[in-house]
């Protein structure tokens, strides 16, 4: 069992930035993948970004493609996703996710309760 306890969401202006935390519990962490995900109002939850579990290996959505970073402190069982030049388009509840997979961009196991990023115009 994994606990996934996310953090640092908020408002931002468009162009601004925003880091997300998400701490991990309950299983080695440098074994499992961990991602991204969001939903946005009245539409499906979608793939943002996943790492490995090393950290090594990284995929990101078309996108946010330049502008998100994923990265993880496995000391801290922590991973981050760092959001620069937000757009309106990337107001959603973003989700924190955990693979039994050392990665994956579809197979999660455990979620977070999720935080709310909200971009204004």
């Amino acid at each position: 069992q994994v606990q996934l306890v996310e953090s640092g969401g908020g408002l931002v202006q468009a162009g601004g930035s925003l880091r997300l935390s998400c701490e991990a519990s309950g299983r080695t962490f440098n074994t499992i993948g961990m991602g991204w995900f969001r939903q946005a109002p009245g539409k499906e939850r979608e793939f943002v970004v996943a790492i490995s579990g090393s950290g090594g290996m990284t995929a990101y959505a078309d996108s946010v493609k330049g502008r998100f970073t994923i990265s993880r402190d496995n000391a801290r069982n922590t991973v981050y996703l760092q959001m620069n030049s937000l757009k309106p388009e990337d107001t959603a509840v973003y989700y924190c996710a955990a693979s039994k997979m050392v990665f994956s961009t579809t197979r999660y196991d455990y979620w977070g309760q999720g935080t709310q990023v909200t971009v204004s115009s």
